[in-house]
C-alpha cells in the first residue's frame, strides 16, 4: 500500500475489530466487534468471560456439545457442534455495552461471522448491516436467510487481510 493512500472504510473498521480481538483470552478463537454509525466508531467489544470471573485461559473452556439435523446433498445428516459456554461472544458484549439509540441504523464489523444466537440478537438490536471476515459455516445458511428476511445487509470481506499482530489460528 502506498504510504500516501488511505485505507478504505471497510478495511479501517475491520482492522480495528481485529485489534480489539487481541484482548480476548479465549484459547479457541479471538473475536472482536465494533459498532459504527456512518464513519463514527461508537463501541468495541471482544469475547470473554464475564468481568471478574476466571476466563478460559485461567479455568479452561466449558465445552457444550449440541447436535443439529442438516440437509447435506439431499440427505439428512446429524451435525455435532461444540461451543464454549464460559465465554460471552463479542457481539453480545457489544450489545450489552452500547445504547440502543446508537445502534439504530448502525453497522457492526466483526472478525467472524456471527453464530445463530448472536445473529438473532443483532437482528433485534436496530443495526442495519453486519460486515464480517472469517466465515462460520456451521450457521451460514440459516443466518444469511434470517438476515435477508430482516433486511439487514450481511456481507463478508473475502479479500481482506488482517493486521499480522492480530492473527490467530482458529478452530472451526
Amino acid at each position: 500500500m502506498n504510504p500516501d493512500e488511505r485505507k478504505d472504510w471497510d478495511t479501517y473498521f475491520m482492522d480495528i475489530a481485529y485489534m480489539v480481538s487481541t484482548r480476548s483470552r479465549c484459547n479457541r478463537r479471538h473475536v472482536g466487534a465494533v459498532l459504527v454509525q456512518g464513519k463514527k466508531l461508537l463501541g468495541t467489544a471482544y469475547n470473554g468471560a464475564p468481568s471478574g470471573v476466571p476466563d478460559c485461559s485461567e479455568a479452561g473452556c466449558m465445552i457444550a456439545e449440541e447436535y443439529e439435523m442438516k440437509s447435506v446433498d439431499g440427505k439428512e445428516t446429524m451435525i455435532k457442534k461444540q461451543r464454549c459456554i464460559r465465554t460471552i461472544h463479542a457481539e453480545q458484549n457489544l450489545l450489552l455495552f452500547t445504547d440502543r439509540i446508537d445502534r439504530e441504523g448502525s453497522s457492526v464489523y466483526v472478525t467472524d461471522e456471527p453464530c445463530w444466537t448472536c445473529s438473532n440478537m443483532l437482528a433485534n438490536s436496530g443495526i442495519t448491516e453486519v460486515v464480517f471476515h472469517r466465515p462460520y459455516p456451521k450457521d451460514t445458511d440459516k443466518v444469511s436467510a434470517m438476515m435477508g428476511q430482516k433486511g439487514i445487509v450481511f456481507r463478508r470481506l473475502e479479500h481482506y487481510q488482517p493486521p499480522q499482530e492480530a492473527v490467530m489460528k482458529v478452530e472451526n
